[in-house]
């Protein structure tokens, strides 16, 4: 049985307000990141999950943060 796909604004918005960074750049780096695990995957029911840890640890590192 596969997962229910998460809400993506839910994400998105919780990755934003832990991060403090913008919404439309989280946005970005989840869809790419998402997108970059699906292409590699055979099991596609945790994806959406690990493309959010990835986003949210790349973002707490302050890789992508723009001040």
């Amino acid at each position: 049985m596969s997962q229910p796909e998460p809400n993506i604004d839910e994400v998105v918005r919780s990755i934003a307000e832990e991060t403090d960074t913008p919404a439309e750049t989280v946005s970005k780096m989840y869809a790419d990141t998402l997108a970059t695990y699906r292409t590699d995957a055979r099991v596609f029911d945790y994806v959406p999950l690990f493309a959010a840890k990835k986003v949210r640890s790349q973002l707490r590192l302050g890789s992508h943060r723009k001040h």
